[in-house]
């Protein structure tokens, strides 16, 4: 069962149900033309600054030096006047430019970083764009996609080797993808779609070609760092997804049968057979034999080259036979091998790529190297943290317990030499508990790094899962299909949601007005105070700590108690104030948890 934090984001602004109506009437294969107003509404607009500020991105400033900080202590009214007074007559302010290295190479990638209110916009507009496109998408494209990953991609070309014998492959590296997008061509992509709203095409057109600071402004590409960019670059190559897809795979003849349609058509026609897999710009053609592998490539070059106006990159561009050579897809290396003696069965082992082992040494021993020259827990933890993440992405490589033990093998000069003088080396068995379970299959003997108090985490200490497939029926924009994301959806009603929605304060920040919803959720709909269920017509919410002696508008500060408990805690009488605790009949737990908020306010305990 996936968990997704995010799912219910929708309902907390009443979002839900218009997105679920926007998907069941893109899938219908209705056209859209009023699509401004349900982007300008209240309810995305709110939800697009909770969205936005849990992006990482929103802490880095565009290019007027502004972040997520200068939005979130202006109040409801403000912030979604102000997106509406941009909505109205959109111009984008200039793109803040960023290099960043690319891992292995000595080029640079660039980034182009908008404004904070700029990326409030688009924001706003992917949150309504994203349920009508999600039905037009093609099954196996997985980047940038709610619910879809890199694994899933992985897993899909791995079964096209296990069960359906595709053991060719053609890779095709597109040259500077976000970089060479067609303005134009994009354009009329999205028309196709069935989004019609002639004012927000106007609006993406704007967002295209946006200045870009010392630049000027760009005649093409998409730029890399914007919010809706990569749902643009979806759509730029779903054309390609469909075009492959509609050649073999979802080919219907007018007298096909239920069964045996493909077979009669590697034998008796010149249909080329080849499954597309892809992640973002990066993808696969799964092929059965050379010839068609070599014909798929030839095509698809020319398709990219005269339908879309993509070039690729020759040197990296190939037809790769994988029962005699490896192939690269997202960091994994996927080679065929016989599977047990027979002569012509075969199978697919995964490997993470030469690069991504490089990768994987290089960053581990700079933060070693962190480690030594700033002992501290924080650089454990970055150390710890990186290690986590590594397991985790490629836990599904079937080979992952021997790279990383090659990465374990490179680092153990850098962690002997480095570390003798901060650290010490205690047996796994001695180690705590809970990070044993942290760390599988370590035997009890093998030595561990301490430094201080903090252990390292073991490099080889990986699980590995099986690669799943993506079940086509999970969806955040139907009830089945959320139901397969997260079984729990039920501890707060829809009736409360709009309970809260209703009693946001306008003299309070958008920030306290948010994040009020998530401290709701977190008590689960009971009193702070009492813990029984609220009734939401008789609640009452504040800061646990006012803004006065240091307290925040964060979730944590802020809590939902019942009427009768609110006035106990504001009350200035003791005696009164006992006489209603009393009736409250508190546990010391919750007598303490209240006379530290009584505290807070400079009340007398009681």
């Amino acid at each position: 069962m996936l968990k997704k934090t995010k799912l219910r984001y929708n309902e907390y602004y009443d979002m839900q149900e218009a997105f679920d109506s926007l998907y069941a009437a893109s899938k219908n294969g209705n056209n859209f033309y009023k699509l401004l107003e349900i982007i300008g509404s209240e309810g995305n607009i709110r939800l697009a600054y909770r969205n936005l500020k849990k992006n990482n991105g929103s802490a880095t400033a565009g290019t007027d030096g502004k972040t997520i900080d200068d939005i979130k202590n202006l109040s409801d009214y403000e912030v979604i006047n102000t997106v509406r007074f941009m909505l109205a007559d959109y111009k984008p302010s200039s793109v803040r430019r960023v290099l960043i290295p690319k891992p292995g190479s000595d080029k640079k990638r660039p980034l182009g970083i908008p404004c904070i209110w700029d990326r409030l916009v688009q924001q706003c507009i992917l949150q309504v764009l994203e349920p009508i496109c999600e039905p037009k998408f093609h099954n196996h494209s997985y980047g940038f996609r709610p619910n879809r990953g890199a694994d899933h991609a992985v897993s899909r070309a791995v079964s096209m080797v296990n069960v359906a014998r595709h053991y060719y492959c053609v890779d095709i590296d597109i040259q500077g993808f976000f970089d060479n997008v067609d303005h134009g061509k994009l354009l009329k992509q999205i028309w196709t779609l069935g989004i019609r709203d002639k004012r927000l095409i106007c609006i993406i057109s704007k967002i295209l070609k946006s200045e870009i600071e010392g630049e000027g402004i760009p005649t093409k590409g998409t730029p890399q760092g914007g919010i809706i960019s990569p749902l643009l670059s979806l759509i730029v190559l779903n054309e390609l997804d469909w075009w492959v897809s509609n050649q073999w795979e979802t080919f219907k003849p007018q007298r096909m049968k239920s069964k045996g349609w493909l077979s009669y058509a590697r034998k008796y026609t010149n249909l080329k057979d080849g499954y597309i897999v892809r992640y973002a710009d990066d993808f696969k053609i799964m092929c059965r034999t050379y010839d068609d592998a070599q014909r798929w490539y030839h095509a698809t070059v020319d398709f990219l080259k005269t339908r879309l106006r993509l070039d690729i990159s020759p040197e990296k561009s190939k037809v790769v036979n994988m029962r005699k050579n490896s192939s690269n897809f997202l960091g994994f290396k996927i080679k065929v091998l016989p599977k047990g003696n027979t002569r012509y069965g075969f199978i697919a082992k995964t490997d993470m790529s030469e690069k991504a082992i490089k990768k994987a040494k290089t960053n581990l021993k700079a933060k070693i190297i962190n480690i030594r020259k700033h002992p501290s827990h924080m650089a454990v933890e970055n150390y710890n943290s990186a290690v986590r993440g590594i397991q985790n992405y490629y836990c599904i490589a079937t080979n992952i317990y021997n790279n990383l033990t090659d990465v374990n093998y490179a680092l153990l000069p850098t962690i002997r030499i480095r570390l003798r003088d901060v650290g010490k080396t205690v047996p796994f068995r001695e180690t705590d508990i809970e990070f044993q379970q942290k760390a599988t299959g370590i035997r009890d003997e093998t030595k561990i790094v301490k430094i201080g108090s903090e252990t390292l985490l073991p490099i080889t200490g990986v699980h590995h899962k099986s690669p799943m497939n993506f079940s086509q029926d999970v969806t955040s924009y139907t009830a089945e299909g959320r139901k397969k994301i997260h079984h729990n959806l039920e501890t707060v009603s829809k009736t409360q949601f709009e309970a809260l929605a209703k009693g946001r304060d306008p003299n309070e920040t958008i920030e306290f007005n948010d994040n009020r919803i998530s401290a709701f959720v977190v008590q689960q709909g009971n009193c702070y105070i009492t813990g029984r269920k609220l009734n939401v017509q008789d609640m009452r919410c504040f800061r646990k700590k006012p803004l006065s002696k240091g307290g925040t508008d964060k979730h944590d500060n802020i809590a939902f108690v019942e009427g009768r408990v609110f006035k106990l805690i504001f009350c200035n009488t003791v005696n009164e104030a006992k006489s209603m605790l009393n009736e409250l009949k508190l546990d010391d737990v919750r007598k303490n948890r209240l006379n530290r908020i009584r505290q807070n306010y400079g009340y007398q305990t009681i």
